[in-house]
């Protein structure tokens, strides 16, 4: 059990949902009047990081090329 809580299909579910998190904190922060715009930065840079490590990870679950 130990070694499913980190799988990387469970660490590829957790990255989504810290992403899906990040979106709607982002999506809460632009609709305030006073936007901080060095946080709204720092979000949408870790959410593209999160993309990123999504990508790689679903590509190194399931390659679209055989090894």
């Amino acid at each position: 059990m130990d070694s499913n809580l980190h799988s990387p299909d469970r660490q590829l579910i957790e990255l989504r949902m810290e992403h899906a998190d990040l979106d709607a904190m982002i999506d809460r922060l632009m609709a305030q009047p006073s936007l901080d715009q060095l946080m709204e930065r720092r979000l949408k840079k870790r959410r593209l990081a999160l993309r990123d490590q999504i990508s790689r990870l679903s590509l190194k679950l399931d390659p679209k090329e055989p090894a």
